[in-house]
């Protein structure tokens, strides 16, 4: 819930904290920002522009797709990077706070949260989330994800509206990697995990339905992104098989950048043709940096 993340918000016309009053937040200058029924908050500066979020027919295949279990092997990584880090002292004490930048619907962050609820028996505060995202329609579904996500929309290439090393963890997955931004919200000893495709993921969709695709330099890519502000610490590849049918691999398809780029008629004819199920392999990598 909002409340669970109060403490670490920044206004984002001026950087100061805010503090929630009701269903408004508002800082020290009068900047207020007023909580949508969905239960998530809008903290975009007036000038900004939303149409690169996801759809709400975007948000609708992805819910789908992820509550299906599909991409869970990617959810279980990611949670024992989380947990290894958290276990190893990477990750805390400190401020309990774990933001997922692109959050999307907040399977991840959910999952993650859930790995980390051991933290509370250790004499620690349960952990809490923070779900980044430009979609709202996205963060409609993230404020209900878990009971202890805040929901806020915002710009990744903005500066973020968290407070200077408020975040004991951040996560990023198939998101944008803003490393200025991430490097500042979090806490000294803080880690990021990035899930990022290789160029192995859906490849079977990619070469049958004409998908945008992922280049082999991508890890480099990332790490050299990065670099100026983190250091790569640790790196597991996940792949799996996934057996999907025609419905599914239309809502994959429908759910990423492929999205923006394929006819709908044309996509039909193509599915049509596959087997169903349809064998794919999943293929990410999870990289854990400081």
């Amino acid at each position: 819930m909002l409340q669970d993340i109060e403490h670490s918000l920044a206004c984002p016309h001026c950087a100061r904290p805010l503090v929630l009053h009701g269903r408004t937040l508002r800082c020290e200058a009068g900047h207020s920002f007023d909580q949508a029924r969905q239960g998530y908050v809008s903290l975009l500066p007036g000038d900004a522009h939303t149409g690169t979020g996801d759809t709400a027919e975007m948000v609708a295949a992805r819910a789908d797709f992820l509550a299906a279990g599909h991409y869970r092997p990617i959810a279980d990584a990611l949670a024992d990077a989380a947990g290894d880090a958290d276990a190893a002292g990477e990750a805390g004490p400190g401020t309990g706070l774990v933001a997922d930048l692109g959050a999307g619907t907040g399977y991840y962050l959910a999952h993650v949260l859930d790995r980390l609820d051991g933290a509370a028996a250790a004499g620690r505060p349960a952990p809490v989330g923070a779900a980044l995202d430009i979609s709202k329609y996205a963060l409609r579904r993230a404020a209900k994800a878990h009971p202890r996500i805040g929901a806020v929309v915002c710009d990744a290439w903005r500066p973020l509206p968290l407070l200077d090393g408020s975040a004991d963890l951040v996560l990023n997955v198939f998101a944008p990697r803003n490393g200025p931004e991430l490097r500042r919200v979090l806490r000294p000893g803080g880690r990021l995990l990035v899930v990022s495709p290789t160029s192995r993921h859906l490849r079977e969709l990619v070469a049958a339905l004409g998908l945008l695709s992922v280049d082999e330099d991508k890890e480099r890519r990332i790490d050299e992104k990065l670099g100026p502000w983190f250091d790569r610490a640790a790196r597991t590849e996940v792949e799996f098989r996934l057996r999907l049918s025609h419905a599914d691999a239309a809502a994959v398809v429908g759910m990423g950048p492929s999205a923006w780029h394929t006819d709908r008629e044309r996509l039909a004819g193509a599915l049509a043709a596959l087997p169903e199920p349809v064998e794919v392999t999943g293929s990410v990598l999870v990289s854990t940096y400081r």
